[in-house]
């Protein structure tokens, strides 16, 4: 687990400090896994109830694991919100799936997401051949309870058939929540700090997220660019956090790219008379500013990478290892 530095915290929780040391803590941490677009990152802003990770109704949005922290009287949950699942094309694919699968090295508990709403895929059934025979505890979460569940029973006889097939010794609980409206959530919150040690604390109390400032910023910037374009343009668009000063009155005087593989892409990403860019430019200022604490200068430019998501240097500079 690597260090967190002051400039890094995302954001500050008040009123909520637990006695370090406390033997009524429990603390532990859990990894959130699933295929793309099952609600992955909104069950962890609802766990939070603070927005951590980014959220749109595009899959693979997430392209990094991000760490979400949720501090209170019965101790500390870590929740690893983690990129999607998918057939990877790219490097920067294989590179999403790869951190997927290794996030759940390590930590006290695993928490599956699956969408009864739809059909199971394959992505599906390859987490459940993954986690059946875990040592740790696996807690199957069904979401989007606020749908129409037609394919529940299919999630129970996937993972019994799973279970015969490989002779699963996992513990698993199942629960039905709802990210979207926040039903069942308090029940799933009350059942995972259940199953974790006690202990203290894993990281400092006043924090929701150890996810660097740098990429939390770009993340926010992208996100307005996916409730916009959705499948138009996202897939292709990064953004890269060219600088980050601090003046003298305090304001984060923040340079960002707009990487995208064609030059067609950029009248799009610009729109009309550069209506978009600034439509997304207040958007993301006032996030950032509300997630901070701090006035911001936003000052976005839009650049032609082509395949970007095959070059390794940008995705290093990305923040994709």
């Amino acid at each position: 687990m690597h260090g967190i530095e002051n400039n890094d915290l995302v954001h500050m929780v008040e009123g909520q400090v637990t006695p370090e040391g406390s033997p009524e803590m429990r603390c532990g941490m859990y990894a959130i896994v699933g295929r793309a677009n099952v609600g992955k990152s909104s069950l962890m802003n609802a766990l939070l109830a603070d927005k951590v990770s980014i959220v749109s109704p595009v899959a693979q949005t997430t392209r990094n694991r991000i760490r979400g922290i949720l501090s209170e009287r019965r101790g500390q949950l870590v929740f690893l919100d983690t990129p999607g699942v998918f057939k990877a094309q790219h490097d920067l694919g294989r590179i999403m799936n790869k951190a997927a699968r290794a996030s759940i090295d390590g930590v006290d508990g695993i928490l599956l997401v699956l969408d009864p709403s739809t059909a199971l895929r394959d992505e599906d059934l390859g987490w459940m051949r993954k986690l059946v025979q875990r040592e740790q505890d696996v807690h199957i979460v069904l979401n989007k309870k606020d749908l129409a569940w037609t394919e529940e029973a299919q999630c129970f006889d996937a993972w019994h058939e799973v279970c015969e097939q490989k002779e699963g010794t996992a513990s698993v609980s199942w629960h039905r929540v709802s990210a979207r409206t926040g039903e069942g959530v308090a029940e799933l919150l009350d059942a995972l700090f259940a199953s974790v040690p006690e202990g203290p604390p894993l990281f400092p109390e006043d924090i929701v997220s150890d996810f660097p400032r740098q990429l939390a910023i770009a993340d926010v910037i992208r996100e307005k660019y996916f409730h916009v374009l959705r499948d138009e343009v996202p897939h292709d668009l990064a953004v890269r956090i060219a600088s980050l000063e601090e003046d003298p009155d305090g304001t984060w005087n923040v340079h960002a790219d707009l990487l995208v593989n064609r030059s067609s892409q950029k009248g799009i990403v610009i729109g009309e008379k550069g209506r978009l860019l600034r439509k997304v430019k207040r958007s993301a200022i006032h996030e950032i500013g509300e997630m901070y604490g701090v006035r911001v200068d936003l000052h976005l430019w839009v650049k032609v990478e082509k395949k970007w998501s095959r070059n390794f240097w940008i995705l290093r500079q990305l923040g994709y290892d």
